[in-house]
């Protein structure tokens, strides 16, 4: 894809481009990078992913190590009460209301709030909080006079690297590939993330004015096909400059709940 991104669309398309560019044009990055939308999608999605992935991961954190602690009043109730919401939900124009309601339409938070908890992750938290805060810890913990707070915050979360690093991957990729929210809760063009900018550009290059012009029609096919490429380029390099830095507490942090003893 990287390689057919600044290729010529024609030896793509005949199948001789392989793992070498032929014909190297950056139209298609151009056409992109011509559009300010772009940068302004940019700044969207990176404020909206870094702002989503810190309240994320620390409503996760907290309510799975709470849900992990057998001495939670109403505990199986509550876990119930998330794992129901896995299965059924409201509906798009329950949720449309309740957001409009809230006074949250045309705002970042109505992108972040309603998919702020995952409760998949939910269950990761509260299984490696059961498997490895044991009650032998807390207990000796309250002995020496310390409460569930202080406890959480000194001993249970530095011992929770690797979770913290998987949650804020998982919700890390999950807001900056997030689509849906911005589509039904945006109103502002200047508000917009960079994958409904994206979406826009193409829509633009597919959806030209009819052309007389065999000539044009082939050139705006040709730019067409770049900007596909290139779109999945802009979209997921940021993605994959980060994930080396996480990816040994990734590898640690999918193997949680894998083994039992």
């Amino acid at each position: 894809v990287l390689i057919a991104s600044f290729s010529d669309p024609t030896f793509v398309s005949a199948g001789q481009v392989v793992l070498w560019p032929k014909g190297i044009t950056w139209l298609g990055y151009e056409r992109i990078f011509s559009i300010d939308a772009v940068l302004v999608g940019y700044k969207n999605t990176i404020l909206y992913t870094a702002t989503g992935t810190a309240i994320s991961v620390t409503l996760t954190l907290g309510a799975g190590y709470a849900l992990s602690r057998k001495s939670l009043p109403f505990r199986n109730f509550f876990i119930a009460f998330f794992t129901v919401t896995m299965f059924l939900n409201g509906g798009t124009i329950p949720m449309y209301l309740l957001i409009k309601e809230l006074k949250l339409l045309d705002t970042m938070w109505g992108v972040i709030l309603p998919g702020a908890l995952s409760v998949w992750n939910l269950i990761i938290a509260r299984s490696f909080f059961a498997s490895n805060i044991t009650d032998d810890l807390t207990g000796a913990a309250e002995i020496d006079g310390c409460g569930q707070i202080r406890f959480f915050f000194s001993i249970a979360l530095p011992l929770t690297k690797a979770l913290i690093a998987l949650l804020a991957l998982y919700y890390m990729v999950g807001y900056w590939n997030s689509y849906f929210n911005a589509v039904m809760y945006l109103k502002s063009a200047s508000k917009q993330p960079l994958q409904l900018v994206l979406r826009e550009i193409l829509i633009m290059d597919q959806n030209q004015e009819m052309l007389t012009d065999m000539w044009d029609i082939i050139e705006r096919q040709k730019t067409a096909e770049l900007v596909k490429y290139g779109v999945i380029i802009v979209s997921t390099v940021p993605l994959l400059c980060v994930y080396p830095f996480v990816q040994k507490f990734f590898i640690k942090g999918v193997m949680i709940g894998s083994l039992k003893g």
